[in-house]
């Protein structure tokens, strides 16, 4: 909607005690709390005693699920679930997943959350050796090399290890087979994943608040490069694949895809928020009448600032509630004209004030440059911004659709130039020290915080493939 960030997708999974639970259902739940991290298409598969039942399709939770669609999903065992952006391969009912594969040892399905940098090379080996794609989403790939694996191996479990050998970037997977549910977190563990339990019942989740919405007790996270095994009996079981490679957690996931209520890895997405809100007001104080957060993804960053600076809280636009992020039109006029659509000032907050405005990131500088003018028209007198991050300065490899650096404001742009690009009066962001500083109360020790330094914990590729499978296939 606003030219934001978009993250690859959200994925959800069950593990029932008994054979005939409505899992369908739980995972319609999950998904809908899911939501914000992919608007483009979703689908649940459901495993109903060996058999797999699944829909899928192009467009929200809500709208692909009715009541008939999901009435049609048997009660089963296990179900696993998805919601979708696309950073590989394109927005089509055929990239929609779940990705379900019938072979030599039965059903297979697997949900993806992340972004392959090799898919391109093992697509093409793939194909050379006789496989057949009907999507052009890495997923797919994953899919099929597990399958092949398992073809060579006692379990699914020992087959989606081997897999971890051949894919490399970022992964959080769950993989279903006849009998078993399998959960996987890359080894530098770049998206989340965690896992909780309800009743009997194990539930794997992108994020906590899909497990709130279940019932489910969040237990903890599924660390970087381990594989957890449900099997037939309902038992657990650990395996730790990591190899001793360095933690990679996408610290952007804090910044801005997570949802505030949501505990990841240990820490609060609100507090992190929050905590990024105050550093700032620490930073980069200003004289103003009031602080004021960009709906939503500022205001737990403006609540900080607010609470640090003493300078009272209040809401400079309503936000409607009927408008989507992916309500997306080919012009940059109709782009333009969509942020009016989403976000109105309410004039007798902000004629003849100073504003400090929070907002959680510039990437394009599109849609703040439009709420600035906005905020003007309504009559601002002075509008400081103040960013929740440091400036985007490099693409993303592992799941987030920024692909071309020329894409990105501050490329080739001093934060003065920026500023009056934009039309502030003030500009700041929040400095990389102080967000490393925040990010140390989770349990997670090194962050992918290449978006902002260029640096990776792993080797990425020199040029971004990001539409390869569209231009190549």
């Amino acid at each position: 909607m606003y030219n934001k960030l978009k993250e690859e997708c959200g994925i959800f999974g069950i593990y029932a005690k008994e054979k005939n639970e409505n899992v369908a259902y739980y995972t319609y739940l999950g998904l809908s709390s899911l939501q914000h991290r992919g608007e483009e298409s979703c689908g649940i598969a459901v495993n109903d005693g060996g058999m797999v039942s699944y829909h899928k399709d192009v467009g929200l939770v809500s709208d692909v699920f009715t009541q008939a669609n999901l009435e049609k999903l048997p009660t089963g065992k296990m179900a696993v679930g998805h919601v979708r952006y696309s950073t590989t391969g394109s927005s089509k009912k055929e990239n929609a997943q779940p990705i379900v594969l019938r072979y030599a040892k039965g059903n297979m399905v697997v949900v993806h959350n992340g972004n392959l940098i090799n898919a391109v090379e093992l697509r093409k080996e793939l194909q050379q050796n006789g496989a057949i794609f009907n999507s052009t989403s890495d997923t797919e790939v994953i899919a099929y090399i597990i399958a092949r694996e398992r073809l060579k191996t006692n379990s699914i479990e020992e087959a989606v290890m081997n897999t971890m050998k051949y894919i490399k970037g970022a992964y959080s997977l769950l993989v279903m087979s006849s009998r078993k549910l399998v959960a996987v977190r890359d080894p530098q563990g770049f998206r989340p994943l965690c896992m909780g339990k309800v009743g009997d019942n194990f539930v794997f989740a992108s994020e906590s608040c899909a497990l709130d919405i279940v019932g489910a007790k969040l237990d903890r996270d599924v660390k970087p490069g381990e594989v957890i095994v449900i099997d037939e009996n309902g038992e657990m079981k650990s395996y730790d694949c990591q190899d001793n490679q360095k933690d990679g957690f996408c610290i952007f996931e804090y910044v801005y895809f997570s949802r505030p209520d949501s505990i990841v890895d240990g820490m609060s997405v609100h507090k992190f928020r929050e905590e990024a809100g105050k550093y700032l007001a620490k930073q980069a104080p200003v004289e103003a009448d009031f602080v004021a957060g960009v709906p939503d993804s500022g205001i737990d960053a403006a609540l900080g600032y607010s609470k640090e600076s003493k300078i009272p809280y209040d809401i400079a636009f309503v936000k409607s509630k009927y408008i989507g992020r992916t309500f997306i039109q080919a012009t940059q006029d109709k782009r333009k004209k969509q942020v009016v659509l989403k976000l109105n000032p309410i004039k007798n907050t902000v004629s003849g004030k100073k504003i400090v405005l929070i907002d959680d990131s510039i990437v394009r500088g599109t849609t703040i440059t439009r709420l600035i003018k906005i905020l003007r028209e309504a009559g601002a007198k002075e509008i400081h911004l103040r960013i929740a991050s440091p400036a985007f300065i490099d693409v993303c490899y592992f799941g987030t659709d920024v692909a071309k650096k020329e894409a990105l404001i501050a490329i080739g742009k001093t934060n003065e130039e920026i500023r009056q690009a934009i039309g502030a009066d003030s500009l700041e962001y929040l400095s990389l020290e102080n967000l490393r500083k925040i990010a140390k109360g989770s349990n997670i020790k090194n962050f992918c915080d290449g978006c902002f330094t260029g640096k990776y914990p792993i080797e990425v590729p020199k040029e971004l493939e990001k539409e390869s499978f569209e231009k190549i296939f």
